[in-house]
């Protein structure tokens, strides 16, 4: 009774905002558009949508059937994405969406022997405004999810892959630089630089400052990890990052790692994915050279290394 065509006819008047726009989209005259979506209505009983001078507003059974039709079609184009694939023999596609902006350089590093080792798998790399993490992964938008924050879900699977030490950052001239741990109230007096993340979702808020009472003196947003610890370096802040990765930057930027408490702040990298798809062979291969033992730099270690 339901049709794809309903489907897709619903959507885009939605995102066209008319018929007459929606029929051009979908390459059907206005009339039967019109007709269409009339002896579906017919069919069900009800009406999908009822005019209002020149334009539509969605009744309560069109709206359910929009939000049907906006899980259901992408789980479509998905299945017949695959089935091309398998009908051309090749392995298929690896979607990987970023919910941790630092987490970027350890995925390049797990990413490189990933595709060498598995050649007919394409890779791609969603950035977190690209998507919608969670909601992203069980409407088939993404194939993995890699998040330090896990959110369980039925039908969702997710699997530390990489342990890491959550520390501050400061600039190498900076008095906290030659500590052996930061206490929350050393930061009263900083300027906190973080990545354009809600607080609740920082670390260092959540696990450091606010336990404590604790407010830096300014917070300030920065998207790029260069920029923001080029700020860290020149002294025009501190910051909050994986050891690893600030060990990094230390070989080529004037910062410096300082433990977060007298016993750190212990974090997890995790990888997401749709339980059932936990055995498919290129996912799976994924989530076990993710699991591979690294170096001190997140670089993934072959046994050849």
């Amino acid at each position: 009774m339901i049709e794809r065509i309903h489907l897709r006819i619903l959507q885009q008047v939605e995102k066209q905002g008319s018929l007459t726009a929606a029929a051009g989209v979908l390459h059907l005259t206005q009339s039967a558009l019109s007709h269409t979506m009339k002896k579906l209505e017919q069919q069900l009983g009800t009406d999908i949508w009822l005019r209002e001078g020149r334009s539509l507003r969605l009744t309560q059974a069109g709206q359910y059937l929009l939000a049907v039709a906006n899980r259901v079609l992408p789980l479509l184009n998905l299945a017949e994405e695959h089935l091309g694939q398998f009908a051309k023999g090749e392995r298929g596609a690896l979607r990987i969406g970023m919910e941790c902006h630092p987490c970027y350089q350890w995925l390049l590093k797990v990413v490189s022997p990933y595709l060498t080792a598995w050649p007919d798998v394409d890779v791609d790399v969603k950035q977190k405004f690209q998507f919608g993490g969670i909601g992203a992964l069980l409407g088939y938008e993404i194939d993995l999810l890699v998040t330090p924050d896990p959110l369980y879900k039925p039908g969702l699977k997710f699997e530390p892959v990489f342990d890491y030490e959550q520390v501050l950052v400061v600039g190498k001239d900076h008095a906290l630089a030659s500590t052996a741990y930061v206490k929350p109230q050393q930061l009263t007096r900083e300027v906190l630089i973080s990545y354009p993340v809600d607080i609740e979702r920082l670390d260092i808020y959540n696990q450091f400052l606010l336990p404590a009472g604790i407010t830096p003196r300014r917070h300030k947003t920065i998207e790029t990890t260069d920029i923001m610890l080029q700020m860290v370096a020149n002294g025009r802040g501190v910051a909050a990052l994986p050891r690893w990765l600030v060990e990094e930057y230390a070989a080529k930027m004037d910062v410096v790692p300082v433990r977060l408490g007298a016993r750190g702040i212990a974090k997890q990298i995790f990888l997401g994915a749709r339980e059932a798809d936990t055995t498919i062979d290129y996912v799976r291969a994924f989530i076990e050279l993710a699991r591979q033992p690294s170096d001190a730099t997140g670089k993934v270690c072959n046994s050849s290394d």
